[in-house]
């Protein structure tokens, strides 16, 4: 639980009558948002499951009473954690997720019919079984898609024994605490170089909000840093989290930052994906440019994250 901030479903707002969600982003400040009803409750073997009726963002998805995913939203989040990616690569022919049990990663993955082979990492199988039977505008049917094998499993574990597989490597974890900590340390992210076929191979993060969790967000760039020849944030603004987020591409050999609109633009073309919400040629390009405060938070003087040392100057979830 927070320990500065009551996180989860509250007392009654009083302009409305109804209840409301409230949800810390650091110890100082956080957000709310009204809630009609809960709809679905669950407990797998590692968090609770909530699925809740919102106002403003229709039905969402929580674990452990933290905000995942909403479904009036959730492009914003998805389509930034795939297409740079799809779209840089000369040929993404086989992708791993890690995590992503909602199944929105997967989803805009298997537009691209140049996939051949998805491979997906989840250690909880009850977020998966949840999502499949009652967050289907999310995941699109993508589990019946042939391309997908959903492996049930640490995506740590998956990932360090499956070496030079992979061209794409997209992690969808929820934030640095507790187990999933263990997937921002440098020693991981070693792990992730191995997995890719060769110096081209493209790692995807969400990599925190310079906002709310500005420490956080220059460990875990400093961290990809030590580990990636070039690395490359974008920067958007994640409604269903209530503040300006960033997603780090990480490579060797491919600079996203180099990519130009037209190339992006044929490559949507070529791939025929269209009807993007907020993905496409001249965002490829402005999601790069930071705001000059978020320059000098990356010119910080921040730790390398190691399995020795995992946890973020600053958390604020025990």
């Amino acid at each position: 639980m927070q320990k500065h901030f009551r996180t989860g479903i509250n007392i009654p707002l009083k302009a409305t009558g109804k209840k409301i969600f409230t949800e810390a982003l650091n110890q100082n400040f956080g957000y709310f948002y009204t809630v009609n009803e809960i709809l679905k409750k669950s407990r797998s073997k590692f968090q609770d499951i909530q699925l809740i009726d919102t106002d403003e963002f229709g039905k969402v998805l929580l674990l452990d009473n933290i905000t995942q995913v909403a479904e009036k939203t959730e492009f914003e989040y998805h389509e930034p954690m795939v297409h740079p990616a799809l779209c840089s690569h000369p040929k993404p022919e086989s992708v791993l997720i890690i995590g992503g049990g909602d199944g929105g990663i997967a989803r805009e993955v298997l537009r691209y019919p140049v996939v051949k082979r998805v491979e997906q990492a989840e250690l909880d199988e009850g977020v998966i079984k949840f999502a499949q039977k009652y967050l289907k505008k999310v995941h699109g049917g993508c589990f019946d898609d042939k391309r997908l094998n959903v492996n049930i499993v640490d995506g740590r574990k998956y990932t360090d024994e499956h070496p030079g597989e992979f061209d794409i490597i997209i992690m969808d974890m929820t934030d640095p605490f507790g187990p999933s900590k263990m997937l921002y340390t440098r020693d991981f992210f070693r792990m992730v170089k191995k997995a890719m076929r060769n110096g081209k191979g493209i790692f995807v993060m969400h990599s925190e909000s310079p906002v709310a969790r500005p420490e956080a967000f220059a460990c875990i760039n400093k961290t990809l840093s030590s580990t990636f020849e070039h690395v490359c944030p974008f920067y958007l603004y994640i409604q269903m989290y209530a503040v300006l987020w960033s997603v780090s591409l990480s490579s060797d050999e491919t600079d996203v930052s180099t990519i130009k609109p037209q190339f992006i633009d044929k490559q949507l073309k070529k791939y025929g994906i269209n009807n993007l919400k907020v993905y496409s040629p001249q965002t490829h390009l402005s999601m790069q440019t930071a705001f000059p405060y978020v320059n000098q938070i990356l010119k910080r003087r921040a730790r390398i994250i190691t399995d020795k040392n995992p946890d973020f100057p600053d958390n604020f979830i025990s």
